[in-house]
């Protein structure tokens, strides 16, 4: 059995490569993709040759141990059919529609424990979108925004906007959005008027209309480390900033020495791998999990899907993301005809 795996071997370039599949041992199954999604965050990182070359890929998804270096294969929202059983699995598996937190490739051989089972009332391209909600649901425990508060989230690629989405359904005073491409604007959870491009010269006096006094709660989901300045001049006093956004290695001058000095503000890091202190002895990943399945069936994030590409074509669905970000929201690979 053969198999199709994309690795990233160099900055901006990646390469697929022909590898051999392994028979599923007796406790293992076999599952042949069906497509998945692209991160424009982490795997843009990794395909700018931005990443820290110190840090292991993943303390807690099995299939993504090991530094970061290339060659690497890479990727977390793969969905697929399971298509072997090894003799000490149940029957019941076979045919079965999962998803894993596997790197781009046709197919993989691991162990049930690994797989998440696709609810019949998803895609499976609505189930690529589980690990960007789980991370969406994630960042409002930690914000854990307060009835009748004002909530700023900058940044509106599909963690932003799937945040924002879970963010509207609270009894909040006022929601307001903030991304630089005006397709991710138009496809915010919020009236147009409260979805900001913040690199308008008018941005800050704009939010602070809406806001009032400042932002009660503030999402820093961008992915560029100087927006923690917008940030912090629109978060009020004694208000939170989560950061959900992973930076690499880009770098930014941040304004610490005026205002934050005496204004009492939060920052508060956000990361999906690990379950917030103060709510571990209620919350675990699969509850977490379970959340997250339910958030996917309400807000049907597919719609945010604007480009699907065969697996062959997968250097192009890189080009585009790095050459053409504004026309993108969500761009899947397809492995099957």
């Amino acid at each position: 059995m053969r198999c199709r795996t994309l690795y990233f071997t160099a900055p901006r370039k990646v390469e697929l490569r022909e590898e051999s599949l392994p028979a599923p041992g007796a406790d293992e199954v076999r599952v042949e993709a069906t497509c998945s999604a692209i991160s424009a965050g982490t795997e843009m990182l990794i395909y700018h040759g931005r990443f820290p070359r110190d840090l292991e890929m993943d303390a807690v998804i099995s299939g993504l141990r090991g530094g970061f270096r290339y060659p690497l294969a890479y990727g977390y929202a793969c969905a697929g059919i399971v298509r072997e059983l090894g003799n000490d699995i149940a029957p019941e598996w076979l045919n079965r529609p999962v998803f894993a937190f596997q790197p781009h490739t046709s197919g993989f051989v691991c162990k049930p424990a690994s797989l998440f089972p696709i609810p019949n009332s998803l895609s499976p391209e609505t189930a690529c979108f589980l690990p960007n909600m789980e991370t969406a649901v994630n960042l409002v425990q930690d914000g854990a925004p307060v009835f009748g508060e004002r909530v700023l989230v900058l940044g509106q690629g599909v963690v932003g906007l799937l945040t924002a989405s879970l963010l509207a359904e609270f009894p909040l005073e006022a929601l307001v959005t903030a991304d630089c491409y005006e397709r991710r604007c138009d496809s915010s959870p919020v009236p147009r008027r409260a979805a900001l491009d913040p690199d308008a010269p008018d941005f800050r006096q704009k939010a602070r209309a809406l806001l009032g006094e400042g932002a009660d709660l503030t999402f820093e989901l961008s992915g560029r480390p100087e927006t923690l300045n917008d940030a912090l001049a629109l978060t009020r006093f004694a208000g939170r900033i989560v950061i959900g956004s992973w930076y690499g290695e880009k770098r930014a001058e941040i304004d610490l020495g005026g205002a934050f000095h005496r204004s009492r503000i939060q920052l508060i890091s956000s990361q999906v791998s690990t379950i917030a202190p103060a709510l571990s002895g209620r919350w675990d990943k699969k509850r977490r999990f379970d959340v997250a399945w339910k958030a996917l069936e309400r807000i049907h994030p597919e719609k945010w899907i604007t480009h699907r590409f065969p697996v062959e074509q997968a250097e192009e669905a890189f080009r585009l993301l790095d050459e053409r970000p504004e026309e993108t929201i969500q761009v899947v690979i397809n492995y099957q005809a």
